[in-house]
This record gives C-alpha cells, structure tokens and sequence, in this order.
C-alpha cells in the first residue's frame, strides 16, 4: 500500500482509533508494506513527543498492545464527566483474583485452600467482570476447571504481560491503597500461598463459564 502520509501519523491514529489495545502486528497488518521494527520505532517516537509535550495523555504498553491513557493526575475531572467511580471489587474478591493472578493456572479447591472458604460466587462474579476465565481442564478425577487472567485484568492493572507482575515483597513495601494499582491486590493476597505441583496436564480450553 502507497500512502504519502507519514508512518507516525498512520501508527498514532490506527492507536486511537482502537476500542482495545493494539498489538505491533495487528498495525502491521494495515500496513504490510512496514516492517515491525519501524512501527515500533514509529510507537517509541510518538511516546517520546508525548512526554517532551507533557500532554495529558501517553501511548503505554498493556495486556500486549498500545494503547491511549490518560495521566492518573487527569482521572478526577474524567470520573467526574462520567459521573462514576472506579469499580470497586470486595476484599474477598481482591484476595481471591490476586491469588488467581500470582498462583495461574490454579483450580478452584486450590483458591479456597489458601482462603479457607467457599469461592464459587466470586469466582462467577470476577468472570463476569472479565477479569479470570477458564483457561482448561485439568486430568483428575471430574476435569476439574482450570483458571487464569485475562487480558482485561492486564488492561485494568496496567500490565504489558502477566509477567510483568512485581513481585509481592517490592509492591507491599511499597505499601499505599492507589486505585488502578496491584498496591491492594497485593495487600489482599494471603502470607502464605505455596505453590501447586501442576505435573497432571491440563487438557482443552473451555469457553463456557462455570465452577468445579
């Protein structure tokens, strides 16, 4: 494809016009003629110009894509143009998402061994945020299902990759209560949360929500 439009321009407006974040080769695809380490050079320039301009906006990197955000500085006046406020998850579901997060892939009897209580409704209620999903089965006895994050989860928590989770002694002594950040998804999580032997192989991704 021929354009005398300027790769930057054409990267930054594929970036905003995106209902979810964008990936580098996603914004290939609309531009085969360019390859990927000129996008993302196109991607680390307009970054650049931003905070050189000290907009009230920059393009980040989450859940594996780009994406538009505005500073959290700015997040007053927007809560206050929609009327609304960040959505609230109880304490309960903050420890049981940040033991999905940090433990995943993990089965349902496992969360509510590290808990101590029932966790089938709160497990429907952060699939229906789209905040875990089911991410197999498991071979034991009745195919247990297998949960994990979303990409959601990732956009919420301003997170290029799962793997970009800090560690949990960096974010508590860190300490604070921010909203957006895994400050209280941290402080949720239980002292001791051991790790699972995960030696059966899990088996078929399901789609349909549900509990073990």
């Amino acid at each position: 494809m021929i354009t005398d439009k300027p790769l930057k321009l054409i990267v930054e407006a594929l970036v905003f016009a995106s209902d979810k974040p964008i990936s580098v080769q996603e914004i290939q695809a609309c531009l085969p003629d360019e390859t990927l380490a000129d996008i993302r050079a196109a991607l680390d320039d307009l970054k650049a110009e931003y905070d050189e301009m000290e907009r009230s906006f920059i393009i980040k990197e989450v859940a594996q894509g780009f994406q538009f955000r505005t500073l959290p500085d700015y997040s007053p006046y927007i809560l206050r143009m929609f009327k609304t406020a960040p959505t609230r998850l109880s304490r309960a579901a903050m420890e049981t998402l940040a033991i999905i997060a940090y433990k995943q892939p993990i089965l349902r009897h496992e969360i509510e061994r590290l808990r101590g209580v029932d966790t089938g409704g709160i497990i429907r209620t952060l699939m229906e945020k789209g905040l875990i999903k089911i991410v197999g089965r498991k071979n034991l006895p009745g195919k247990p299902l297998i949960y994990g994050t979303t990409k959601k989860f990732l956009e919420v928590f301003d997170l290029k990759d799962i793997e970009s989770l800090p560690k949990l002694k960096e974010i508590k002594e860190l300490g604070g209560d921010e909203e957006g950040t895994l400050m209280p998804l941290a402080a949720a999580l239980p002292e001791e949360t051991p790790g699972e032997e995960n030696g059966d192989e899990a088996v078929g991704e399901e789609d349909q929500e549900g509990s073990d």
